[in-house]
């Protein structure tokens, strides 16, 4: 029998029979791995299963084509950010997503910091504006990590390093402003916080997501448009009504 006890990140719950979950863990090591929880739907491991949560996890199988059965003890709980519409709204895209997207038992450590450090910010922030460019970063690092990485460094176009501010859907390549001359409604908008570091204004930030967001849909989540985007239409929309 193999025997892996590990930190990890919650990222979904599925009932499966009566009384018992699947959860599908983000570890800092091992990637995303999925487990049975015996009595996962009880009063007492719902607060522990909720997405976003930090687990200590102990995953045991007889073989590795074996389903796990899994143990996890409460790390650290962001329960109370699920009362509010927004933060949760955020906490459970970046959890679908990463659950959704990433293959079973590969390591993305770098995801899985990224991940952390969006729910810290979430948990943190004062007002959306302090995690919603984290949230961004984070889309922008996943397609990355999964080979569909978005080219920011030079202009498809000219060649130049320099004022880039559009994204090419059809290449996934920057486009400076004079590379765009005549074709900026059919390029998608680069906001500057994406290659210079830093927060973003609103206008930016809403632009990040869209821009992000063509590439997940085009790319990552071809066969879970009704289920997965739903979400994130609801998280975007969120932002839009607190920024008005």
């Amino acid at each position: 029998m193999s025997i892996l006890a590990t930190s990890a990140i919650v990222c979904s719950l599925r009932q499966h029979g009566e009384h018992g979950a699947i959860a599908r863990l983000l570890t800092p090591d091992h990637g995303l791995i999925a487990g049975y929880v015996r009595g996962g739907r009880s009063r007492a491991m719902r607060p522990v299963l909720l997405p976003g949560n930090s687990v200590a996890a102990t995953f045991r199988a007889r073989t590795e084509e074996q389903l796990a059965s899994l143990t996890v003890e409460l790390a650290h709980s962001r329960a109370p950010l699920h009362a509010e519409p927004l933060p949760a709204a955020a906490i459970d895209w970046a959890c679908a997503l990463t659950a959704i997207a990433l293959p079973e038992g590969t390591p993305y450590p770098a995801l899985h910091s990224a991940l952390d450090g969006v729910l810290g910010a979430v948990e943190a922030a004062p007002a959306a504006r302090g995690w919603a460019v984290a949230l961004v970063r984070y889309e922008l690092l996943l397609l990355a990590e999964l080979g569909f990485g978005l080219d920011l460094t030079r202009c498809a176009a000219t060649g130049d390093a320099t004022d880039l501010t559009f994204v090419s859907p059809r290449s996934a390549a920057a486009v400076s402003r004079v590379g765009a001359v005549g074709y900026e409604s059919l390029l998608l908008p680069l906001p500057p916080f994406l290659l210079e570091g830093g927060t973003g204004e609103w206008g930016q930030i809403l632009d990040g997501l869209r821009l992000t967001g063509f590439f997940l849909e085009r790319s990552i989540l071809t066969d879970w448009r009704a289920d997965v985007l739903a979400a994130r239409e609801r998280l975007v929309e969120r932002l839009k009504r607190a920024v008005a």
